[in-house]
């Protein structure tokens, strides 16, 4: 069967007919269609502007790496864990929330709006890691395919997707030898997923330079933004003319992929010719050089020239209330400071069901986390969701942990001066 016969018969079905194209396509084509076409609209869901809104966030998937101890297996995949942890999250409308003053406390969840995957989807390809083709098929066959959950309304719940620094370095190169040497699948995926662009990117004419995956959504009175890895000077250009779009008493909610702080390593190579290579380890994945120094090498996480760049943006744009972010891999609510603790941002880090600093150690900590945000109130509560507390009941319910709960209201203070 010809590829364009092949997508021709796909455009006619809805993400709620996945299943049965698994069933009646060979792998091997079902595979072709997920790196061909989109299978999702972003686009607001249609529901009441002052019921809850609830959003499943998680990142670092990592197809393509294996955790050392998962229920009484060793060297389990990527894909079995991430499986197992969408199983989890398909119940969670099954669950009453915690008693407390959160949105929503001690109710049932009416639905999920969304959920949010802020990128490493695939691992880089470090030998012996499969390549970026084989972990986006494998990703999409999991959260395509096997995610059941419903918004209120009694549509799909929809995927949001924003790519991590394994994803672009996958998609450009790497100073680390790889096998292949650069495969944009995943980049190209997220792309068309969440651009739409009318001509369908390609391997062949994706380019990192100028398919930035920026774009945002405004649900129930509320802006939210998703930015290309980290909101350096260039992705500050687009956020600009962005929230030029909205009025400044709207909130505003990112999602990212690193830390406020960032990581020295992912800017640009400072020294002239600006490449990337071993004995500099700069990765050129943020299009801002980097400032701290001139030396060979980056310095860790030094980067408080380029992070007060962004608080400077940010004091000039008070309606940003909260930043949600993957990367270094753990569940932690904490407020960012800045380098000269003026500012006063919240900020929600998610955890990694592969690669997280505490419960790649401890399965029992693996989580994500339900942000559940009343429009009527402003108010946002995001729990931690632990859903591996006991390995061996796969069948347990999840847990909640940790809880926070802010206003969204323009008159609380997050930006100082």
């Amino acid at each position: 069967m010809e590829q364009e016969t092949i997508i021709n018969i796909y455009t006619k079905f809805q993400l709620s007919n996945f299943k049965m194209l698994k069933k009646i396509l060979p792998i091997f084509v079902l595979g072709l269609l997920i790196n061909t076409i989109s299978v999702t609209s972003v686009t607001a869901q249609t529901s009441d502007q002052n019921k809850t809104l609830n959003f499943v966030f998680t990142s670092d998937a990592h197809y393509g790496i294996t955790r050392k101890l998962f229920r009484g297996e060793k060297n389990v995949s990527a894909q079995k864990v991430n499986r197992a942890m969408i199983n989890a999250i398909n119940t969670i409308t099954t669950i009453t929330l915690p008693i407390g003053n959160g949105v929503d406390a001690n109710q049932k969840i009416a639905g999920v709006d969304y959920l949010i995957e802020t990128g490493d989807i695939s691992n880089r390809m470090e030998i012996p890691y499969q390549s970026a083709t084989a972990s986006w098929q494998q990703f999409a066959s999991d959260y395509y395919g096997k995610l059941t959950l419903k918004a209120p309304s009694g549509n799909p719940t929809q995927i949001l997707l924003a790519p991590g620094n394994h994803d672009i370095s996958n998609a450009i190169g790497s100073y680390k030898t790889m096998q292949p040497k650069t495969d944009p699948t995943t980049m190209v995926n997220i792309y068309n997923l969440m651009m739409k662009p009318e001509i369908p990117l390609t391997n062949e004419t994706y380019n990192y330079a100028i398919h930035k995956i920026n774009y945002s959504l405004n649900i129930s009175n509320i802006h939210f933004m998703f930015i290309t890895l980290w909101p350096d000077s260039a992705e500050r250009i687009w956020m600009e003319k962005d929230l030029k779009t909205v009025p400044e008493s709207m909130p505003v909610i990112l999602f990212t992929h690193d830390q406020p702080t960032a990581e020295a390593s992912h800017f640009t190579n400072p020294i002239f010719p600006f490449k990337i290579v071993p004995n500099r380890k700069f990765e050129n994945l943020l299009a801002e050089h980097y400032k701290e120094t001139q030396s060979r090498m980056p310095k860790g996480f030094d980067t408080n020239i380029e992070q007060n760049g962004l608080i400077t943006f940010l004091k000039a744009h008070k309606n940003i209330k909260a930043y949600f972010h993957g990367n270094s891999n753990w569940n932690e609510f904490y407020n960012y400071h800045g380098p000269d603790n003026d500012i006063n941002l919240p900020v929600f880090r998610v955890d990694s069901p592969m690669k997280g600093k505490y419960s790649s150690k401890d399965e029992t900590r693996l989580s994500f986390q339900l942000i559940s945000i009343d429009p009527a109130t402003q108010k946002l509560t995001v729990r931690e969701c632990l859903w591996n507390t006991e390995p061996t009941n796969a069948n347990k319910e999840i847990v909640f942990g940790d809880t926070k709960t802010i206003s969204l209201k323009m008159n609380t203070v997050t930006n100082k001066e």
